[in-house]
């Protein structure tokens, strides 16, 4: 399911409040969670992962890691009682997984629920918190990308020529496969960035645009080929 370009797997159960999910493992002996990905597009790239020091029996409620971003902290909270059984190891070394993939890599600990049945009384699926976390992500203004950007570039009130050379500088200093988010209100850069895209062999993976503001997603490529244009 696709809210306002915010996936919500339907193969899990959601804890809105604590922007957590659960997902059983084959067997229903034990479970996944992580956090939703309108949260992660809420906070912004994930510089820190912390996990508590706690072992063994977990009551709902209880945190379990603490996530950081710039604008961001808060904590990953269990959706129900249950005994932790493993923790995400890549995520302290790798806080960017929360963002990039948070309903895959990016899981968070792996536990062994105390009452089985507790998931499906206390939890709720994705089609119960559509239209609750439809109006989440209104009310919060959150904007999910297909890849979630490295560093944010807003240009506004330049003419599009600066903004291009200012792109071109930013995306010189990413390494390959890092993203960019160019925010402009200049009315026709989305025909000069099919150019731009064109001249500099960039991806664009994403535009749209809100409040008269184009946004575009650009991921720097390892080797990126030029396209000649048509004359």
């Amino acid at each position: 399911m696709d809210i306002d370009g915010c996936a919500l797997p339907e193969d899990r159960l959601y804890d809105l409040e604590q922007d957590v999910w659960f997902r059983w493992e084959e067997g229903r002996r034990t479970a996944t969670i992580g956090i939703l990905g309108s949260l992660a597009s809420f906070a912004g790239r994930f510089q820190a992962v912390t996990y508590r020091p706690i072992e063994g029996h977990v009551a709902r409620g209880r945190s379990v890691a603490t996530v950081e971003s710039v604008r961001f902290t808060g904590a990953v909270r269990m959706p129900v009682d249950g005994t932790l059984v493993d923790r995400n190891g890549e995520l302290p070394a790798h806080p960017k997984l929360l963002n990039d993939a948070p309903f895959d890599q990016g899981w968070v600990v792996r536990i062994a629920p105390t009452d089985r049945e507790a998931p499906e009384r206390l939890l709720a699926t994705a089609e119960r918190v559509e239209q609750e976390l439809r109006a989440k992500i209104h009310a919060l203004k959150i904007r999910c990308y297909p890849a979630a950007p490295d560093v944010e570039l807003y240009e506004i009130g330049a003419e599009c020529a600066a903004i291009l050379a200012r792109l071109d500088e930013e995306v010189a200093r990413r390494a390959p496969g890092e993203i960019v988010l160019l925010v402009t209100d200049d009315a026709t850069s989305p025909i000069e960035m099919v150019r731009w895209a064109d001249r500099t062999g960039h991806a664009v993976l994403a535009h749209r645009v809100e409040d008269r503001l184009h946004h575009f997603l650009v991921r720097r490529e390892a080797h990126p080929v030029p396209r000649r244009r048509r004359q």
